[in-house]
């Protein structure tokens, strides 16, 4: 059996090829932020770079050969990234793009039909160079890292190690930080999907993507609530439905961190909330309050304008003392202070 290649590596030892590799090259203002890079060493030709994976991917591939097609520079990460989902029996093509985004794409693929579903979306977050965290921190307060497997590492024998990598940013604490923002994601998928919450089910994790239940038809992915107009009793239904969502969350000591119209799903009435990566612990972060304050002023902003008029301060309030049995004045004083908040 040939030895599979190991796309990552190669994109690291190529990290000046950056743009070409990139399938959101377009974004120009995005390129013009990035700072020139170190020129230490001659640069390989870019025809010698994309001839030089193009003969890796014939390799990469084996029996992987999905309907989308992708761009040569998009190709290698993506197979790489959904081979595991392939080759575990989860998904059996890849058939189009249905979300593109700084930190991870979303796919429609064809579900292997031992999964009992016609279609799966899997979401694939973008290579280590290629990715931008901002204010990650901000969401990392209070919670550990978690390796592939889900399991908290912090507290085990190579802690000062890895807590010196993510301290410093090397290579492996990039790759560390990389698997814990992925694993806290799916690990919260699947404890919120088990509660009944309205969130996509997980169905596994690879070392650079996450499949899950898909949202929509074989034309069209649901949209986000950002795009749609309800009527306003319409609206007040889906209301209720992501405030009944955001009270598992908090039930389970989870908020959001980064909840709004754009990213909650509304398909033929169902609601669905999605993108969890940010997830904070309610208990261990200090600003899960500021965090879940704004999660809620968001929807409520949103909702006015579809008729459906709701005090975001007054919410915040009744939850907070209910699920954490806190004065919530503590948290509206220090938003006070600082009205322009708006980390993350």
């Amino acid at each position: 059996m040939s030895r599979r290649y190991d796309a990552y590596e190669h994109y690291d030892k190529y990290e000046d090829y950056e743009e070409w590799f990139d399938p959101m090259r377009t974004d120009r203002k995005a390129r013009r932020r990035r700072k020139p890079k170190a020129n230490h060493a001659p640069k390989k030709r870019k025809e010698a770079i994309i001839e030089e994976l193009a003969d890796h991917l014939v390799e990469l591939e084996g029996g992987f050969k999905p309907t989308y097609t992708p761009s040569r520079y998009e190709k290698a990460w993506l197979i790489a990234s959904l081979q595991p989902f392939y080759e575990q029996a989860i998904i059996t093509d890849v058939l189009a793009l249905v979300k593109g985004g700084k930190e991870a794409s979303v796919y429609r693929c064809a579900a292997h039909p031992s999964t009992g579903e016609t279609l799966l979306a899997a979401k694939v977050y973008r290579p280590r160079m290629f990715r931008e965290l901002r204010n990650d921190r901000l969401y990392r307060e209070g919670r550990g890292v978690l390796d592939a497997d889900g399991h908290d590492v912090t507290g085990g024998l190579h802690r000062d190690r890895i807590m010196r990598a993510l301290g410093k940013k090397t290579e492996f604490g990039v790759q560390v930080a990389h698997t814990s923002w992925l694993m806290h994601e799916f690990t919260t998928l699947k404890t919120l999907h088990e509660a009944g919450a309205s969130v996509p089910k997980p169905f596994l994790a690879a070392e650079n993507a996450i499949a899950m239940s898909y949202h929509g038809d074989e034309a069209v992915a649901a949209p986000t609530l950002n795009t749609v107009t309800l009527e306003p009793q319409e609206a007040r239904r889906v209301f209720d439905e992501v405030m009944h969502t955001v009270e598992i969350m908090l039930e389970h000591g989870l908020v959001h961190g980064d909840l709004s119209a754009y990213n909650v799903l509304l398909w033929q009435g169902k609601v669905t909330v999605i993108d969890f990566p940010q997830v904070v612990d309610v208990h261990r972060n200090p600003n899960a309050g500021a965090l879940l304050h704004r999660d809620i002023t968001r929807l409520c902003e949103y909702f006015a304008r579809q008729g459906v008029e709701r005090d975001a301060d007054a919410i915040f309030g009744h939850l907070w003392r209910r699920y954490l049995r806190r004065n919530p004045e503590e948290v509206l004083a220090d938003l006070s202070r600082a009205p322009g908040w708006s980390e993350g």
